[in-house]
């Protein structure tokens, strides 16, 4: 008998005078019970559909970093059926932007959404506000070692990546855009792909003339005008000096109204110049995250175009990246 028939059967056996008051204060306790279980058994029924809401999976860790001396935090965005399988798979390292964090990819964009047709690890690190650079001014913080030596070796050490440069890739935006186009210079070996989005490509030339409002950070990562932790974290001056054969392939995402679309333009000339391989897009946007949403599905677009993360595709199922650009 569902709730509303007994409900009526109630307000029936209420109004008739052959009811005993015992017989009807039976009945209320009877209703109440079924209508009790049966909200229990939908609250059941809500948790179960959650809890198995399944596919790729966020996991947030610790590890100590020996080059910074302190623990630090991150988190990885699993494979769908990452614990199902044996497979090892390739890595992309997705760093966040100045004032962020290592959750804002996951938070502030659809990256799960976008990821969940790649067989792809994505690992990403907090780093505060460091330009991911080794300080100029403070020896204790040498982001630039904790990256490259330390993360990626946590990384590699406790999940099932493919441990070489072929199956790794790098990216951010802004800050970490900057960064990933600056390891990919200076250690070409170690990455495939390296992806600029909105990315702040004059932070170690003269974003701290240009943009006050970052100066103190930009001073404290790469010290005065002049010091030369600055030419060595220029990513023109890296690009001048690189054997262009071993230099991955850039990938370039820049708003058109962006405070760092014009020294972009700038960089894409150089490689342009230099036959580097690479795409850039400008499209309508500003810095926001509104653009890097869109800006990150295109570039796990590109890297499921390159076959770098196949796609997992059951039968009969479109991957929903089959159509991008």
């Amino acid at each position: 008998m569902t709730p509303k028939t007994l409900l009526r059967f109630f307000r029936l056996s209420i109004c008739s005078r052959s009811v005993r008051g015992a017989a009807t204060l039976l009945l209320i306790s009877l209703f109440c019970t079924v209508i009790s279980s049966f909200a229990q058994d939908k609250q059941d029924s809500q948790r179960t559909t959650t809890a198995a809401s399944p596919a790729t999976a966020l996991r947030d860790a610790s590890f100590h970093s020996p080059s910074l001396n302190r623990e630090m935090h991150y988190r990885v965005l699993l494979p769908e059926n990452y614990e199902a399988s044996a497979q090892r798979y390739p890595t992309l390292f997705l760093l966040h932007g100045l004032y962020g964090d290592y959750q804002n990819w996951s938070t502030r964009t659809s990256l799960a959404k976008y990821a969940r047709a790649l067989n792809l690890i994505i690992a990403m690190p907090d780093a505060g506000n460091s330009w991911y650079v080794n300080s100029a001014t403070d020896p204790a913080d040498k982001y630039e070692d904790y990256i490259l030596q330390d993360f990626i070796n946590e990384i590699d050490t406790h999940y099932r990546t493919i441990r070489k440069g072929s199956a790794r890739a790098i990216a951010g935006l802004s800050m970490g855009g900057y960064a990933a186009v600056k390891f990919a210079l200076k250690y070409p070996s170690l990455f495939a792909y390296a992806g600029g989005i909105s990315a702040a490509l004059d932070a170690s030339a003269d974003l701290d003339e240009t943009h006050p409002e970052f100066r103190d950070g930009l001073r404290k990562a790469f010290g005065e005008a002049g010091n030369p932790v600055r030419s060595q974290n220029d990513v023109f001056v890296l690009l001048g000096k690189a054997e262009l054969k071993d230099v991955p392939y850039f990938y370039l995402n820049c708003g058109s109204d962006d405070m760092f679309l014009g020294v972009n333009r700038k960089f894409v000339e150089r490689l342009q110049l230099l036959k580097v391989p690479y795409e850039f897009h400008e499209l309508q946007g500003n810095h926001d995250w509104y653009y890097w949403d869109g800006a990150i599905e295109r570039f796990l677009s590109m890297l499921a175009r390159h076959h770098f993360a196949h796609r997992s595709i059951r039968a009969g199922t479109a991957s929903e990246l089959e159509s991008r650009p």
